[in-house]
C-alpha cells in the first residue's frame, strides 16, 4: 500500500504543530495541510502572558516561532484546503483544492472560529467596520470611536489594545458584569477611554456609502444609537467541524469526541485542539492534545 505520508495533520494551530512536531521526532512521515495562516486563533491575540516559559508575546510572534520550528524540521506544507475525506479505510484518501492525498491516520486540527451576531447586514459590514480580530485590523481605526461586543478575556484584551488606538471604546456586555479575570477588569477600569455598557446588546447595524456608521443597542430596555466607526466582536467561538459533519464523531456541540488518547471511534482519526470540546480553550491545552494524538498515534502506524 504506497501512501503520500503516514499522517496527515489538518490545520496549522497550535494543536496541528504540535503534533506534527512530535510526528517528525518520532520518525514518521507526515505533513501538515492548512488553508490559512499558521497560528490559529493566536494570531488575533495582542498579548500572549500565560504560556510557560515566555513572560510576554505577541500572538503573531508566537506563531510564527512555532511555524519556524516546523519548518526546520522539514515537515511538508501544504497551503490547500482539504475539501473531503474520500476513504476511512486502511488508505485514507483526503480531497484537496490542489488534488488528493492519501496517508494512514490523519489528525484533525481545525479549531474554532467567531459566532458572529445574528443581524441581516453582518456579513455585508465585515471587512467594512465590523471585524472579528483587533490586532489585525485595529490600526484602520486609529484616534476614531469603536465598540467591542463581549465580557470574556478576548473581549477585554481586545478593548485594552483597541484603548491605546483609539479615541473611544464602548464595551457592549449583555450581562452586569464582565467574565474576565480579574487583572483584565482592573486594566479596563483603569482606562479613561473605555466605557462598559452593561446589559445591553446591539440590535443594528447602521451603514452609509457601505460601511458601518453607528450602531444601535438595546440598553435595559431603552434605544440607544452610539457613532462608531469599528465593531469588534468576541461572543465566543464554534468548532470549524464541516469536514466531519457526516461522519458519527461529533457531540451534541459540533465538538469531536476522542478518547484520552485523542483517537476517535473510526481507526486511525484523532483530533487535537480546539476542536475537541474542554473546560478551558488555551493555548497550553492545544499544545498538551497535539502532543497525545501524535504520541497515540504513532502507537498505532504500522
Amino acid at each position: 500500500m504506497k501512501l503520500d505520508f503516514d499522517v496527515v495533520v489538518v490545520g496549522a494551530g497550535v494543536a496541528g504543530m504540535t503534533a506534527a512536531i512530535y510526528l517528525k521526532r518520532g520518525n514518521a512521515n507526515v505533513c501538515i495541510a492548512e488553508k490559512g495562516t499558521p497560528g490559529g486563533l493566536i494570531n488575533l491575540s495582542s498579548d500572549i502572558e500565560n504560556y510557560p516559559g515566555i513572560k510576554k508575546t505577541a500572538g503573531v510572534d508566537l506563531a510564527f516561532s512555532m511555524y519556524e520550528q516546523v519548518m526546520s524540521l522539514n515537515i511538508p506544507f501544504r497551503s490547500t484546503e482539504i475539501k473531503e475525506i474520500k476513504s476511512l479505510e486502511d488508505k485514507k484518501v483526503l480531497v484537496t483544492t490542489d488534488g488528493e492525498i492519501t496517508c494512514q491516520s490523519i489528525i484533525l486540527c481545525m479549531g474554532r472560529g467567531p459566532i458572529k451576531l445574528e443581524l441581516d447586514n453582518v456579513d455585508r459590514l465585515t471587512g467594512r467596520g465590523i471585524s472579528y480580530c483587533a490586532v489585525c485590523d485595529g490600526a484602520l481605526y486609529k484616534d476614531k470611536d469603536v465598540c467591542v461586543v463581549g465580557g470574556g478575556n478576548s473581549a477585554l484584551e481586545e478593548s485594552l489594545y483597541l484603548a491605546n488606538l483609539c479615541r473611544k471604546v464602548y464595551i457592549i456586555h449583555r450581562r452586569d458584569v464582565l467574565r474576565g479575570e480579574k487583572m483584565l477588569v482592573s486594566k479596563i477600569k483603569e482606562k479613561d477611554n473605555i466605557e462598559v455598557i452593561y446589559n445591553a446588546q446591539i440590535i443594528k447595524f447602521n451603514e452609509e456609502n457601505d460601511r458601518l456608521s453607528s450602531i444601535d443597542i438595546d440598553e435595559e430596555g431603552s434605544i440607544r444609537n452610539i457613532v462608531v466607526s469599528g465593531c469588534f466582536t468576541f461572543i465566543g467561538y464554534k468548532p470549524a467541524n464541516e469536514l466531519v459533519k457526516n461522519f458519527d464523531i461529533l457531540d451534541e456541540k459540533g465538538y469531536i469526541i476522542v478518547d484520552k488518547g485523542m483517537q476517535t471511534n473510526i481507526k486511525g482519526i484523532y483530533a487535537a485542539g480546539d476542536i475537541v470540546y474542554k473546560d478551558a480553550f488555551q493555548i497550553v491545552t492545544a499544545a498538551s492534545d497535539g502532543a497525545l494524538a501524535a504520541i497515540s498515534c504513532m502507537r498505532s502506524l504500522k
